[in-house]
């Protein structure tokens, strides 16, 4: 089967500890939040995934969706912790409990798809040899520069932020990657999202995007685009990143670039008034997009 969109990464278990709230926990992971994603826009799509394969009934979301799952085997299923300490949704603090470990290339079947996106939490899924070797067979590649900054420390597990010394090298694989702006500061040294991404640009990739708390920002083929996201709640603002990438890359198969990013700003937008991946449709992101997104830039 051919597909339009396979996403590799680990699942997880996510608990999300609110800022003066409960914990929950569910499963999650970029590569939940974004298969969803493509798989409700009408996409074929395949999801490789490093988990314990006695945790399989975590891959149900995605199966009832029509994602075809492949299960690389791991000790560990993934499990991070997101604790929200203020009111910004964007102050959290990043905990990997366990972890799947890296994924190899010989572990990654050779699936035909139109596009392959690297959907990471951590720096403990993918290496240059997996990203070399999956470029080597001919895919179309992204990834979610979130993979390499976030990098957890050995013996707490949390996840501190730093500068990636190959980032150069990671980019120029890329055909599209994806960061936010806490990250696009770290690699690029600028809190400015345009210059940011030219710089990102500089190092050999035609399409970058970076999210932020009011919007999203796509640098494509020398010109730069901007859309807000009009949600009018942050309950799930849990997965923003991987949902707002996965439904660009899903419409941008066969869409042009504008309409790409709007209507991915849009989606996302929906998918923060809920907890949980994206769980609407093609016709609510349209009329999401006609009543506010039409005049938003």
């Amino acid at each position: 089967m051919d597909y339009d969109i396979v996403f590799i990464g680990h699942m997880c278990f996510d608990e999300i500890i609110p800022f003066g709230g409960s914990p929950v926990v569910a499963p999650g992971s970029a590569v939940l939040c974004g298969a969803m994603v493509a798989a409700r826009i009408g996409k074929r799509v395949a999801a490789v995934v490093k988990m314990r394969t006695e945790d399989a009934d975590i891959l149900r979301p995605m199966q009832e969706v029509g994602v075809r799952t492949h299960v690389i085997p791991a000790p560990f299923t993934t499990y991070s912790r997101v604790l929200h300490e203020s009111e910004n949704v964007d102050d959290r603090k990043l905990t990997i409990v366990r972890t799947a470990g890296l994924i190899s290339l010989e572990d990654v079947p050779e699936l035909a798809s139109r596009s392959v996106h690297l959907a990471g939490i951590s720096n403990t899924e993918f290496d240059m040899r997996l990203m070399q070797g999956l470029g080597a067979r001919g895919h179309s590649l992204s990834v979610d520069l979130q993979s390499f900054v976030r990098q957890v420390q050995p013996v707490t597990g949390e996840i501190r932020f730093g500068d990636v010394e190959n980032k150069r090298d990671i980019v120029s694989i890329m055909d599209r990657v994806k960061l936010d702006v806490v990250e696009a500061r770290i690699l690029t040294g600028t809190d400015d999202l345009a210059e940011a991404a030219l710089v990102v640009e500089s190092w050999g990739c035609r399409e970058i995007m970076i999210t932020h708390a009011e919007g999203v920002l796509l640098r494509a083929d020398g010109q730069t685009h901007y859309q807000r996201f009009s949600n009018h709640s942050i309950v799930g603002r849990t997965g923003r990143g991987d949902t707002t990438f996965a439904a660009y890359l899903g419409w941008r198969l066969d869409h042009g670039v504008e309409e790409s990013l709007r209507f991915a700003a849009a989606l996302v937008s929906i998918k923060m008034e809920s907890r949980g991946p994206f769980a609407g449709t093609v016709k609510d992101v349209l009329q999401r997009i006609r009543e506010k997104h039409a005049r938003l830039s």
